[in-house]
């Protein structure tokens, strides 16, 4: 069975939580479950945790989503490494690495939509 892990950085503004996991739930109404969340820093509802709630659920190959605007050294290198230990731990695991949000006409849009917000104020 495949499932689904949205990473996101994680802040030690606990507030940051709030918002991502309403993300979270508005994407769930939208993908085929099981879906879950995780955060490279500063939680303890790390990546390896996801990983394992999702192997709990029964999956067998996960699709990790991060949660980033670029793809940086974080898309790179530090999720894959820490993938890739879970990995090592779990043999019949696999997985793959979707991209980073990036350029999309619809994150403009939002950004657009928030300019025109900031000239009401």
């Amino acid at each position: 069975m495949t499932g689904t892990l949205i990473v996101a950085h994680g802040s030690r503004e606990k507030t940051t939580e709030k918002t991502f996991e309403a993300i979270i739930e508005m994407v769930r109404q939208k993908v085929t479950p099981p879906l879950e969340s995780a955060y490279m820093e500063f939680s303890e509802k790390n990546i390896a945790t996801g990983l394992q709630r999702l192997v709990d659920q029964g999956v067998d190959h996960v699709r990790v989503v991060p949660y980033f605007l670029f793809s940086g050294i974080h898309i790179k290198e530090d999720i894959p490494g820490e993938v890739q230990a879970f990995c090592d731990c779990h043999p019949g695991v696999t997985v793959t690495m979707g991209k980073a949000l990036g350029e999309d006409p619809r994150i403009a849009d939002v950004l657009a939509q928030r300019v025109a917000e900031s000239a009401e104020l």
